[in-house]
């Protein structure tokens, strides 16, 4: 169990984050021309009350900055009914840089990027690209950072289950006290369910009361059509016979009268809610988007598959500010009759099934 601190409560998440990474140019050919604070406006009033970005994920920290600025924002949103989370250490593809002194700079950056006086969470960003040292230096100074007011929570973020896990126990054992937060991505999906298998409950063990699970869709690989290219070309690490086996399995799907995205986003949400109330921790599920359809299609996709925590009905339409972050109970009918479908695709992917991405 994670430590008490009554002077620190434990961060309370939506369930659905909105990403910010489809403002990039890794996920898109042209953000500067994404009508992000129309977007934003229209996800906040659905209740999608969190942001997630990074300085790496360029430009995408500048457009959210600009656009939380804007007048359709502040005139109904303060500062203090939304969460942003960013990150620190990953410069480029290839290029890190965790030292103290780089951290302390990039949370400035942010800040001003972001146009905010302080950021909810920070991650540090890949942990696996660097030693296990170094990830545990920069969450001291992330800790630092979050005493000086500047952060309110912390974490880390990566691919490898195994590094988060062990990093985390370094953090506790190092600092005596747990990490905040743990997100990672592609790891609790229709393809991958490996977060749900070993990572929360080792991260459990560790402290860790709060995971993000990030890329429901494994980085726009779980969907009809091929992976998202922006400027940097097409960056996905899935092989081709696992691109081969997505696109059977997706037309498969059509001929049954479903999309792959819709099915695979239902069957991951419903997945975090269950993991969720099995291990005791709080599991939310980051959607990339990079326009008003996106939100649009993710919205319906949610309703359709989780239910509202206190009536317990199925909310087709919801007009109340914050619908979405009610919506905590799995919609059990929806889930029985995707269950054969979900049956259907991982058979489909045969050996591809539960294959790690960074193989």
């Amino acid at each position: 169990m994670s430590e008490s601190n009554p002077l620190h409560p434990t961060l309370t998440l939506p369930p659905i984050i909105l990403g910010g990474s489809g403002f990039s140019d890794q996920s898109h050919p042209n953000p500067q021309t994404l009508p992000v604070a129309t977007i934003i406006r229209r996800a906040f009033d659905e209740g999608i009350l969190a942001i997630d970005t990074s300085p790496y994920y360029h430009p995408s920290e500048h457009l959210l900055g600009t656009a939380l600025s804007d007048p359709q924002i502040t005139t109904r949103y303060a500062r203090s009914d939304y969460i942003l989370m960013t990150k620190v250490g990953r410069l480029s593809t290839s290029a890190f840089d965790y030292s103290p002194t780089w951290v302390r700079q990039s949370v400035h950056n942010s800040l001003e990027r972001l146009h905010t006086t302080y950021l909810d969470v920070v991650f540090c960003h890949d942990v696996e690209f660097v030693s296990e040292h170094e990830a545990v230096e920069a969450v001291g100074v992330l800790f630092d950072l979050r005493r000086q007011g500047y952060i309110k929570y912390v974490g880390i973020s990566g691919y490898p289950l195994e590094t988060l896990v062990s990093v985390a126990h370094a953090v506790r054992h190092v600092y005596g006290q747990p990490l905040d937060v743990v997100q990672t991505w592609a790891q609790l999906t229709l393809q991958n369910t490996k977060l749900e298998r070993y990572g929360i409950p080792a991260l459990r063990e560790a402290g860790v009361s709060v995971v993000c699970n990030s890329s429901p869709l494994a980085s726009g690989l779980l969907r009809a059509g091929k992976v998202p290219c922006g400027r940097l070309g097409d960056w996905h690490p899935a092989p081709e016979g696992l691109r081969s086996a997505v696109s059977i399995a997706s037309g498969w799907l059509e001929c049954q009268g479903f999309g792959l995205a819709g099915l695979a986003l239902r069957f991951s949400l419903a997945k975090a809610v269950r993991a969720a109330d099995r291990y005791a921790v709080s599991v939310s599920t980051v959607l990339g988007v990079s326009s008003l359809k996106d939100v649009e299609e993710d919205v319906e996709v949610a309703r359709d598959i989780l239910r509202d925590l206190d009536a317990g009905l199925v909310y087709k339409r919801m007009e109340v500010m914050g619908g979405l972050s009610r919506l905590r109970w799995v919609n059990e009918e929806v889930e029985c009759r995707d269950l054969r479908l979900c049956y259907g695709v991982r058979n489909i992917l045969g050996e591809w099934a539960e294959y790690d991405l960074q193989k």
